[in-house]
């Protein structure tokens, strides 16, 4: 008898499944595994980024710095050095002194700079926080003028002169001027507008012009600009009752000054709404709008853009104008504001703070803000701090330096906390900080223009 010969001969035999493979648990814990090698490398890549971000750069740059102000709060402080003599016979009596005497300088700070709780009245209570609002002011303003700049790749260092040339606007304009309330105000804010503009355009025409390096071009006009001040406050125009070595204008008009938003009893003006309207308004020029496109593209290749059909000479005079113009409104703020007059002093160093201001913000609009809200803390709180037994009168100057040492040095700070390198992603829109004055773009020949 023959044997049938099946279709099946030419097909594989198939193969009879493991026993590994047939038990549904084995197949669990392969697929288990396999993912486990992934979550904790995504996991340290978070790690990683959030630890190299700027932001925490920026807070460990701040820590650092009140780190450093405490020991030389501590190293100036008597009881403390006396104490430290037999520290290890008594130790704490050296711990006590030093808790002591930083608690007593911190909560000073505090209290002079968000809330009194020692204070006998709602009214003294609350008031730090106004002061803190009021000086954080022409810091917000001169500080987005510094990161527009600092964006487009130029190191705007002449704020302070640009300043004084927006405040001796606003203030003629609100002496010599006799208009309604609210147009003589607006002429007032628009004039120190134009007059920062035109000082800060000096310098951006003569770097897209003839290449001049717009840093010594704008100390050079800082200088200029605070002569010009002395000699203005000789006018007739401008000469009020002041004695001859300390100068003052007359007081501006009523109708040029800005409302108060908290009573007569506070500072606060309306200036500081005007800060967060500038804010707002510089983070819709940088982030939404194709002129804000052109300014950080050159900032960041000025080849490629010009490459790419911009004018690197159009955009290197355009932002020197916008952020003097912005340099020049701050100067409303004491002008318009909280003295109401002109002196010699009258800008103070608010143009070269405005600089760690935009460095500490990261040259971002929000972070601008909160880096002036801080500073603007540390000037009200540095009154009622050095008022504290042992605190030295300088240790507030000091606290900002260092910040600004550390802010504008974050390898150090990488170095200090071990963190790690920070790799830019593909497509970054502005260079750090602290490369700013690096990362300027060569001037174009002047053929260019």
């Amino acid at each position: 008898m023959s044997t049938p010969t099946t279709g099946s001969s030419t097909e594989a035999t198939p193969r009879p499944p493991s026993e590994d493979e047939d038990r549904p648990e084995k197949r669990t814990e392969r697929g288990l595994s396999g993912q486990s090698g992934s979550r904790p490398a995504g996991q340290a890549a978070l790690l990683r980024q959030v630890a190299s971000s700027p932001a925490v750069v920026g807070l460990l740059a701040v820590l650092t710095a009140l780190i450093l102000s405490s020991i030389l709060i501590l190293a100036a402080d008597s009881e403390v050095r006396y104490t430290a003599t037999y520290l290890f016979n008594r130790p704490g009596d050296f711990l006590h002194a030093t808790a002591s005497t930083l608690s007593e300088a911190y909560s000073s700070l505090l209290r002079g700079a968000v809330f009194d709780w020692r204070a006998t009245t709602g009214v003294r209570m609350i008031r730090p926080i106004t002061d803190t609002l009021t000086n954080a002011t022409p810091l917000i303003i001169a500080g987005l003028g510094m990161a527009v700049a600092f964006r487009a790749g130029l190191f705007n260092i002449g704020g302070q002169g640009q300043m004084i040339l927006g405040a001796i606007t606003a203030c003629y304009v609100g002496i010599a001027w006799n208009l309604p309330p609210v147009a003589h105000l607006l002429l007032a804010v628009v004039g120190a507008a134009l007059g920062g503009l035109v000082w800060g355009g000096i310098a951006g025409v003569l770097k897209a012009r003839t290449g001049a390096n717009e840093v010594i071009v704008t100390i050079m006009l800082n200088s200029i600009a605070a002569h010009l001040l002395s000699q203005v406050l000789s006018l007739k125009a401008f000469n009020g009752e002041g004695e001859t070595g300390n100068r003052k204008s007359l007081t501006v008009a009523d109708a040029a000054q800005y409302p108060s938003l908290a009573g007569d009893s506070f500072r606060l003006h309306a200036g500081f709404l005007l800060a967060l309207l500038v804010a707002v308004a510089v983070w819709w020029l940088m982030e939404r709008s194709r002129l804000g496109f052109q300014l950080r593209a050159t900032g960041l290749n000025a080849d490629a853009a010009r490459t790419a059909g911009m004018s690197v000479p159009w955009v290197t005079s355009l932002v020197m104008m916008i952020s003097g113009a912005l340099c020049g409104l701050a100067a409303t703020a004491p002008v318009l504001g909280t003295q109401k007059s002109m002196d010699e002093s009258v800008v103070g160093t608010i143009g070269f703070d405005a600089i760690t201001v935009a460095l500490l913000g990261r040259s971002r609009p929000l972070g601008t803000v909160l880096a002036g809200l801080l500073f603007g803390a540390l000037r009200a709180g540095g009154t009622a701090m050095q008022a504290a037994p042992g605190t030295h009168i300088k240790i507030v100057l000091v606290l900002q330096s260092t910040i600004v040492l550390f802010i504008a040095a974050p390898p150090l700070i990488r170095a200090i906390f071990r963190l790690p390198e920070r790799r830019e992603p593909l497509g970054a829109t502005s260079p750090s900080p602290a490369s700013v004055p690096a990362a300027a773009p060569a001037a174009p020949a002047a053929k260019e223009a």
